[in-house]
């Protein structure tokens, strides 16, 4: 599909993975900044041509990332094996859970199935491994982020180099508070938010209809969560496989622990590294404690990009060929999300 994508397309895919105005009609500053950049394009079209990708699907969504972290709860990453003759009745039985967000099938001669538990009770976490663990008869193994490096997720495309275009400070003047908990109307924006905004001319106006709010304070309480990382960022939010990303690597390092703080914002650094953390070994069957995850158009650029990750990784600790692994994903499972409604109302001051 990216194939198919015009010069002004790849611009506003470019321009505005983060970094959106949070005014009242954004796309009139927003479409003003892409014509400061070479790109002829007035508000009317920049708004059918966002309508169009997310029609298309090029778009997952467009509006607010959600940093479901910080607005409450807890998630974690988790490994199994599942056996090969009942691989499908296995993720099944895995999916059913409420909890389960996302399941990967990946390349690993044991731990073949990788799936995101988010819940509202970090207790809850044990509660749900244990619950598949019986069901399953299989063991499951916990890898909480220990040490977030970076969160980015953004894919540019070829053309128009208008990614260093950023229009986040164009919104109200807010300050940050240091409240960790949700207000009863802030719950509701970000349940209402959380699917993204709508594509309108007036996004903001619309969702401060929906929840019978002021715009004015729509606006600020966006532009608020975005400077507290309670919201990542703000813009269209790509279908990296529309995109033609399809080779999703999941690099592995067992790093020494003594250099794994310097090693962390180094690998970080690269942009085609869309997450890096730090998450917890486990003894003879799991021995890496870095992740790092690639995103590569071909087997080739993933395999460029992969060689660049170690390359910087041999510039701090000496890496042998036991040192490291990549685990491609080969079939999503499930896909939902991470839904906020229990973590967010969890969360939530109650009168």
């Amino acid at each position: 599909m990216s194939e198919d994508l015009g010069t002004v397309d790849r611009a506003v895919l470019n321009a505005f993975q983060g970094g959106f105005p949070v005014v009242e009609r954004p796309f009139e500053p927003a479409a003003a900044a892409l014509a400061d950049h070479g790109v002829d394009i007035d508000a009317d079209e920049l708004l059918a041509r966002v309508q169009d990708l997310d029609d298309a699907g090029v778009l997952t969504r467009f509006g607010a990332l959600i940093n479901a972290e910080a607005i409450g709860g807890t998630a974690t990453l988790v490994a199994t094996h599942a056996p090969e003759d009942s691989y499908d009745e296995h993720a099944e039985m895995v999916n059913a859970y409420p909890e389960v967000a996302h399941n990967y099938e990946r390349e690993h001669p044991h731990l073949n199935m990788w799936f995101v538990v988010s819940v509202a009770e970090e207790s809850r976490v044990e509660e749900v491994l244990a619950e598949i663990e019986a069901e399953t008869g299989e063991k499951t193994y916990n890898l909480p982020k220990q040490q977030e490096f970076h969160v980015g997720a953004k894919f540019p495309v070829e053309g128009p180099q208008t990614q260093d275009l950023d229009c986040s400070d164009l919104g109200p003047d807010v300050t940050p508070t240091d409240s960790q908990s949700l207000t009863a109307d802030e719950l509701d924006l970000v349940l209402e938010i959380q699917d993204g905004l709508p594509v309108t001319a007036t996004p903001y106006a619309d969702v401060a209809d929906e929840i019978d709010a002021d715009v004015d304070w729509v606006l600020e309480t966006i532009q608020r969560f975005n400077m507290e990382g309670k919201v990542r960022r703000v813009g269209v939010i790509p279908n990296h496989y529309a995109l033609g990303y399809s080779e999703n690597g999941m690099t592995v390092w067992d790093v020494p622990d003594e250099v794994i703080d310097e090693v962390g914002p180094a690998i970080a650094e690269f942009d085609f590294v869309t997450h890096c953390y730090e998450r917890p070994r486990h003894d003879d069957v799991w021995p890496y404690n870095f992740f790092a995850m690639t995103h590569g158009r071909s087997e080739a650029e993933s395999q460029e990009r992969i060689q660049q990750v170690r390359d910087r990784m041999a510039e701090h600790w000496d890496v042998s060929e036991d040192d490291w692994d990549t685990l491609f994903s080969t079939r999503i499972l499930k896909k939902t999300g991470i839904r906020l409604d229990e973590r967010a109302r969890q969360n939530t001051e109650t009168a």
